[in-house]
């Protein structure tokens, strides 16, 4: 019961952040709570009777205003799905590293045998995933902790993502001076860190590239789009010829406001994700809003592969899964979708 309320919940949320963006996130709010509510109203029978359900999964998400953390939970509930014996409560922290705690303390109270988390920020949610980790397995999804009290982390490395963002844009540049804006997602996850780190390492040895600012739009569109617009206010002398931005819907939002003033043209615009849909990276390369794109895999499927041995008793042999990423421009963007 609680997925089908999940799924119609999820729809629904999904719906409002592609037609409202950050300003949609007080509806996902709302919807969450729906969300959670259902979870809740399952998890009475659950602790009296499991009802057939032998394995139950806690996920804890960041939050819901990322098109990329709905699809990764669409992922989790689809292989979930394959399983009869496997359930999984969700819940939505809203980017609240307090709420993120409290929803960890609540799933562990409902008696799950395995969490999945997305930590909202690193520092913050060390203490409680260690915590868990006693108790139960505990399968760390996409951002890392400060600490290795983990079963297993999975996700792609973000340092190599930025790393190769920064390659691109040297191939870009040939000898003259490139200005860039960085556009950074949560300033205390490890994503925004890593994405940031391996990008300005990467030109390190171009002294012709400069990153002229860094904006914080915490990997939301609109947020992106106010920030960005009221940069370009502010600057409107200065010559910004890449938008690095730490995902897609932010690089969306740099766009948009960028083409309100004019300037689009001129830029450009990176982003990260790679995800389907019309807002969706792969889509805003074909219809040359981005220049480029790197795939960022959410693991979802891999996570419920793995606690699935993980319940089962089989080892696990390295303590990290490491997930693959594709460059995608529109230099191969039509090989890629073949």
């Amino acid at each position: 019961m609680v997925n089908r309320l999940y799924n119609s919940a999820l729809r629904k949320v999904k719906e409002i952040n592609i037609q409202k963006g950050f300003k949609g996130v007080l509806y996902v709010s709302l919807m969450t709570a729906i969300v959670i509510s259902c979870v809740y109203l399952f998890s009475f029978s659950v602790t009296a009777d499991r009802d057939g359900v032998k394995y139950l999964i806690g996920m804890s998400q960041c939050n819901l205003g990322e098109p990329y953390r709905i699809q990764m939970n669409e992922e989790l509930l689809r292989e979930a799905q394959k399983y009869p014996d496997i359930k999984i409560i969700f819940t939505d922290a809203v980017q609240d590293n307090e709420k993120q705690i409290e929803d960890v303390k609540k799933l562990m109270k409902l008696g799950i045998d395995l969490l999945i988390i997305s930590p909202n920020e690193y520092e913050s949610q060390t203490s409680i995933i260690s915590e868990a980790y006693k108790s139960i397995p505990v399968i760390v999804l996409d951002r890392k902790i400060s600490s290795d009290d983990y079963t297993l982390f999975i996700g792609a490395d973000n340092y190599v993502i930025g790393q190769r963002a920064g390659e691109y844009v040297k191939s870009l540049s040939g000898k003259s001076e490139v200005n860039v804006v960085e556009i950074m997602g949560l300033p205390g996850s490890m994503p925004t860190s890593e994405r940031s780190k391996g990008f300005r390492e990467s030109i390190s040895d171009a002294p012709n590239i400069q990153v002229v600012d860094y904006l914080v739009a915490n990997w939301l569109r609109d947020f992106a789009d106010d920030v960005f617009a009221s940069y370009l206010t502010a600057n409107p002398d200065l010559k910004i010829d890449v938008v690095y931005a730490h995902n897609d819907p932010m690089a969306l939002g740099a766009y948009r406001a960028a083409s309100r003033m004019g300037k689009a043209s001129d830029i450009v615009f990176m982003g990260i994700d790679g995800l389907d849909g019309e807002e969706g990276g792969l889509n805003l390369i074909k219809n040359n809003i981005l220049d480029i794109t790197f795939i960022y895999p959410t693991g979802g499927k891999e996570a419920i592969e793995y606690a699935r041995d993980i319940l089962s008793g089989k080892a696990v042999d390295n303590k990290q899964v490491i997930l693959n990423n594709i460059q995608v421009d529109k230099s191969n963007y039509d090989l890629y979708m073949k």
